[in-house]
């Protein structure tokens, strides 16, 4: 009997080890006109064995990788798109750089910093000042979804002046209006709480009817 510890390593298991013993016998064909044919019947093989490689973008350049993979590298053979290095392909991505937003701030996200910036760089004027009381007014939003609970907006107009460095300044705001998001959510959930209400009473009434009770 002959165990899988003691066969050659799979490169990718998931191929199985059909295809594994096709690549390394495709690397032992003596000429490269041989091993080009050779090569393209695997790829094709590979891609009828993984049909859900088909809905992904460039999966033929994907099938190519995955047989130069399954080769070690070690294959003479002209594929149709260009070679992914062994070196390139045990390259770490780079590090994702997130917004530092520590604190106060942290729950206002990304976005809310690429509004800032885009009002930022406006001119004085209408659309300016429209921008800006937007982003106080789901800067409020955010606030009391994160923390649950009413925030006071001299707080909002704080943090706003702080997250832009003082180029954004609503002090002279005495109250913000409700942004249509927001108030859209509120009423909504008011709605649903009076829709249950509504129907529990509708509910106790149908129980209690001496009707309903008669054996």
């Amino acid at each position: 009997m002959e165990y899988n510890t003691d066969r050659t390593h799979l490169n990718m298991p998931e191929y199985g080890r059909i295809i594994q013993i096709l690549v390394e016998r495709c690397k032992t064909l003596a000429t490269k006109e041989e091993r080009n044919e050779m090569a393209n019947a695997i790829v094709d093989f590979m891609g009828q064995r993984n049909p859900q490689l088909r809905d992904e973008e460039n999966y033929k350049h994907k099938l190519w990788d995955h047989l130069f993979i399954l080769a070690s590298f070690d294959l003479d053979v002209d594929s149709p798109y260009p070679i992914t290095s062994q070196e390139e392909l045990h390259t770490p991505p780079k590090r994702m750089d997130y917004p530092k937003l520590q604190g106060d701030f942290k729950f206002y996200g990304k976005s809310i910093l690429t509004l800032i910036e885009k009002a930022i760089e406006l001119e004085p004027g209408e659309e300016k000042e429209a921008l800006i009381e937007v982003i106080a007014n789901n800067m409020k939003k955010s606030y009391n979804v994160y923390n649950k609970e009413h925030v006071h907006d001299d707080v909002i107009f704080r943090h706003l002046k702080e997250l832009s460095e003082n180029r954004l300044d609503l002090t002279n705001i005495e109250s913000l209006d409700k942004s249509k998001i927001y108030y859209a959510t509120n009423k909504n959930n008011s709605n649903n709480k009076n829709r249950n209400y509504t129907n529990n009473n509708q509910n106790k009434r149908r129980s209690f009817n001496p009707k309903n009770n008669r054996n």
